[in-house]
């Protein structure tokens, strides 16, 4: 598996991203390097921010490729791109057929930690888009072993 975000997989591909038809064309180019599994964990795309994952089943087939919109939070935090990936990972060993349940359960757990994280700062009066904020991992373990989903994945014909 592969997860990379915009900036990482138009590196990759020698690529620009613009678009969602530009993503999952990355994504396939991504495949024919050589993992089975490709999320593209941020594409920003018009001011929208999506998460695009493609899963070759087999070689040579077409793969299976879905979108999950994310809601923007107004703040810049350290670490989701470890945890997120970490949470792929996780999640697609409980469902290695299906990369886009582990996708909606690993986003639902990322946006209930950020809110948590941005409600944390706030009440402490924190500015929360002044600094990068330190994510609440400890206090969001519920979320992370058992998230409600909340953020669906999207099937492309």
């Amino acid at each position: 598996m592969l997860t990379p975000n915009q900036f990482e997989a138009e590196l990759l591909t020698k690529s620009r991203i613009v678009s969602e038809q530009d993503g999952r064309e990355a994504c396939n180019i991504i495949h024919a390097a050589g993992p089975s599994k490709v999320v593209i964990t941020s594409i920003n795309v018009d001011g929208e921010l999506l998460l695009i994952g493609s899963h070759q089943k087999e070689k040579g087939q077409p793969p299976e490729q879905f979108r999950i919109p994310i809601p923007k939070i107004p703040a810049y935090f350290t670490g989701t791109g470890d945890l997120m990936t970490a949470l792929l990972l996780g999640w697609s060993n409980k469902y290695p057929d299906n990369l886009g349940k582990a996708a909606e359960l690993s986003v639902s757990s990322v946006q209930a930690l950020l809110v948590r994280t941005v409600e944390d700062y706030t009440r402490a009066g924190h500015d929360c888009q002044s600094s990068s904020l330190e994510i609440r991992l400890i206090q969001s373990q519920d979320d992370i072993r058992n998230p409600e989903i909340k953020y669906r994945a999207e099937m492309y014909n």
